[in-house]
């Protein structure tokens, strides 16, 4: 069982920059690849970014290529998503997720999702 906590989102005017935060918990977390999504009523849950266990490997969605950053520290079970260059079509509710071993995927290959946190862009 794998627990996973976000944190950091808000409100931010246009071109503004936030850091989302998730926290895991959970005695095989470390074996668990990590994504990010994103969400809008009536809308798909939609890729982000994702990062491998070693934080080795990323990827991003071509929309936050440039703009986004994934990161994780493993010592503390947490993975980053530096939001910059914030645009009015990022607002949403960001997850973040864990997949058991493999590292990428679409939603649906995560195994486990964090309750979402808000992001509002002002213009």
């Amino acid at each position: 069982q794998v627990q996973l906590v976000e944190s950091g989102g808000g409100l931010v005017q246009t071109g503004g920059s936030l850091r989302l935060s998730c926290a895991g918990s959970g005695r095989t977390f470390s074996r668990y690849a990590m994504g990010w999504f994103r969400q809008t009523p009536g809308k798909e849950r939609e890729f982000v970014a994702a990062i491998s266990r070693s934080g080795e490997g990323t990827s991003y969605a071509d929309s936050v290529k440039g703009r986004f950053t994934i990161t994780s520290d493993n010592a503390k079970n947490t993975v980053y998503l530096q939001l910059n260059s914030l645009k009015p079509a990022d607002p949403a509710v960001y997850y973040c997720a864990a997949r058991f071993l493999r590292f990428g995927g679409p939603a649906g290959e995560y195994d486990y999702w964090g309750q979402g946190t808000q992001v509002t862009v002002s213009s």
